[in-house]
């Protein structure tokens, strides 16, 4: 071998020693104020002689990873503010407390100390998050399925970075984040949508809990005996939240599509089905608090404070009752024509044009890791999607029937299976709100959304 060669030989091999070190620094395989190997035993390794060892470690003191001390050793060093890489995470506050994220964080950056992870509120309103990406303002987002849907109907999950599904993952939540085989964001919590109910006020009445038997007409039936006049309601929900209403849609039994002319039909099908029993439990006498839906966590808060007796919620929501005085538990919905409802997963999706990408994956994986999924599961209600941790039972469960859920996956649904966009879903909703409102009758609403899902790309009628 020439002289040339093996100056060239050499150079790679240091350079690879460099680049493995630093990568094991920034990665936290080595934690601040921990050794690296001995220079004898790093010569060995990358087969280069104790000088050229020395040079190499002069580049890591140089880069602020490490420092020397004299006849001991070469010191990881705790890095400065300057020298970390900073993660711009955009997150829902509510996952403070519904995914233990403040302390999964700071768990990830004692072990990863030159990876800062810098958390960004972000809104759930459709557009936000894409813009977000767009204009390069975050390097990851928790996203839920309602956001990824808007990215995937504006053509914009191309923003999004492709990610491996992990094994130990119920292997149903893929489809939530997946587009022509590519899983755009990797699922962290799920749930869901389901009923709560106060134990103690059936038990009072000597009522029957909620079970897989139960249909709407049970549900107005048992919630009419539940109230109490100028007490309580038996029954109550978030009336127009995306993730509470579509539910009835599902459970029409069928799907908005178009026939053979390339139209949307409503007469005469079953589609309206469950709109029209949001009517009925709307009008019931003392079920529903008619003025009360105005935010998601009303009904929570109304539970609460024993207000009412029965909510539809998930098991997110769920840990805001964390410090109820009273015995809850929770209970599949209640069905109509079929048993569908909805789940929700919460997914951690990394912008593809980051410039700190391989960090971004480090807390991806750390995050859905075994450790990291107990934690959620032994210090909150919400459902981990690591399948081992979600169904850890490491101490007394509560509420009672948490593990319902795996009862219920095969009716798990989500927005796309109404055959509808979200825009088609929004523009449908003013309709329907005409309808519960009392200012529509059943056909004027069949023609109304007839019209609207009819019309063509430029808002005219097809």
């Amino acid at each position: 071998m020439s002289d040339k060669q093996s100056r060239k030989t050499f150079r790679t091999r240091m350079e690879e020693m460099i680049r493995t070190l630093r990568e094991q620094i920034m990665a936290g395989h080595y934690a601040v104020g921990e050794y690296l190997p001995s220079e004898l035993d790093l010569s060995r390794k990358f087969q280069l002689s104790n000088n050229s060892v020395r040079k190499g470690l002069d580049t890591l003191v140089e880069e602020g990873l490490v420092e020397k001390i004299p006849r001991v050793g070469n010191r990881i060093k705790a890095p400065s503010s300057e020298d970390q890489i900073v993660i711009r995470l955009g997150y829902y506050p509510i996952i403070d407390s519904q995914g233990e994220l403040p302390y999964l964080l700071n768990e990830f950056q004692k072990r990863h100390p030159h990876i800062r992870v810098e958390p960004i509120q972000i809104s759930d309103a459709r557009g936000y998050v894409r813009d977000l990406l767009t204009h390069d303002m975050i390097d990851m987002a928790m996203m839920n399925t309602y956001l990824y849907q808007d990215l995937l109907e504006e053509q914009a999950v191309e923003l999004l970075e492709p990610q491996e599904p992990f094994e130990e993952m119920y292997p149903f939540l893929k489809k939530a984040f997946q587009y022509k085989d590519e899983l755009y964001a990797q699922p962290f919590i799920f749930s869901p949508v389901i009923l709560c109910y106060n134990r103690e006020h059936f038990a009072s009445l000597q009522l029957p809990e909620p079970d897989s038997s139960w249909t709407w007409d049970d549900l107005i039936a048992n919630a009419s005996k539940l109230a109490i006049h100028n007490e309580r309601f038996g029954f109550y929900y978030h009336l127009l939240s995306p993730n509470r209403w579509i539910v009835f849609l599902l459970q029409s039994g069928e799907v908005f599509r178009r026939d053979e002319d390339g139209r949307y039909r409503v007469h005469e099908t079953r589609l309206l089905d469950g709109i029209e029993k949001v009517r009925d439990i709307l009008y019931q006498p003392g079920v529903y608090p008619l003025l009360l839906s105005a935010s998601s966590g009303e009904a929570e808060r109304l539970f609460k404070e024993q207000q009412v007796s029965i909510i539809m919620t998930t098991y997110f929501s769920i840990n805001n009752l964390k410090e109820a005085d009273f015995e809850f538990d929770v209970a599949p919905l209640p069905h109509l024509n079929s048993f569908n409802t909805l789940n929700l997963t919460i997914g951690l999706a990394i912008h593809k044009r980051s410039k700190v990408k391989s960090a971004a994956k480090q807390l991806v994986d750390f995050l859905v890791s075994d450790e990291a999924q107990r934690v959620i599961r032994k210090e909150t209600f919400s459902i981990p999607v690591h399948k081992q941790a979600a169904q850890w039972t490491g101490q007394t469960v509560y509420p009672t029937r948490y593990q319902m859920y795996k009862e219920i996956i095969p009716s798990f649904s989500t927005f796309t299976d109404t055959g509808l966009t979200l825009k088609q879903l929004e523009d449908m909703l003013s309709e329907c709100k005409l309808y519960w409102s009392g200012l529509r009758t059943k056909e004027r609403l069949a023609a109304g959304i007839e019209a609207i899902l009819n019309q063509d790309g430029t808002g005219r009628y097809s």
